[in-house]
């Protein structure tokens, strides 16, 4: 009777045993009450790779045209600060071929670079960007060295210059000379055309002889 009681008592014991090792070696349900199943992860992380694949060619860490341009009117307020505040005669120089720029005060004959250490070395456009040409008092130019003057008075030399990129984006900054107004654009800003005046108004348009005055 004893033994009888003690062998159902091992195999209990055993049978327990091989229940917990069962366990043991079960693999792990692939949901929890509380997780995700391993399929729905792999897709959650392949719509994220999918929309990175759409966002990042969009997000450069080069200079685009818009930052260039809001740091060329940067520039053009700082040196129009600049004559005013020396009451001296400031020379902006493009070089368009190079891409670079750089300032002068003029002071009489010479020409010195400003104290600010900002100004200590030419400016550089980023290799993207280039300057087309620029629309000044002689005419448009799309090579060599280009000079404006920033006067005391605050007024500025009538300047429009365009600005491409690698795309062929165009960006226009014009500065109206009087009011130092600057508008941008991104598309070419050509100059006004000239009034044409018809031949039958011409003699309408003559100074009126001063009565007593020879013919």
């Amino acid at each position: 009777m004893v033994r009888g009681v003690r062998a159902k008592g091992i195999a209990a014991w055993e049978m327990r045993q091989l229940s917990s090792l069962a366990l043991r070696l079960t693999p792990y349900p692939l949901r929890t009450s509380t997780g995700f199943t391993i399929l729905e992860i792999i897709i959650v992380l392949f719509l994220l790779v999918g929309l990175l694949g759409i966002i990042l060619p969009r997000i450069s860490l080069e200079e685009n045209l818009s930052s260039v341009g809001r740091r060329m009117v940067a520039t053009v307020r700082s040196l129009q600060s600049m004559a005013m505040a020396t009451q001296k005669t400031i020379r902006l120089y493009v070089d368009i071929d190079r891409g670079v720029y750089w300032p002068v005060i003029l002071d009489g004959n010479q020409e010195k670079v400003p104290i600010d250490p900002a100004w200590a070395t030419p400016l550089n456009l980023p290799a993207s960007i280039r300057i087309s040409d620029m629309l000044v008092a002689q005419g448009k130019k799309g090579l060599g060295r280009v000079d404006l003057s920033f006067y005391p008075t605050g007024r500025i030399d009538p300047v429009t210059m365009h600005l491409t990129d690698t795309r062929n984006n165009i960006l226009a900054i014009a500065i109206e000379p009087v009011t130092g107004a600057i508008r941008m654009s991104d598309e070419r800003i050509e100059p006004p055309k000239a009034l044409i005046i018809p031949d039958r108004v011409r003699p309408w348009l003559k100074s009126p002889v001063v009565a007593g005055q020879s013919r």
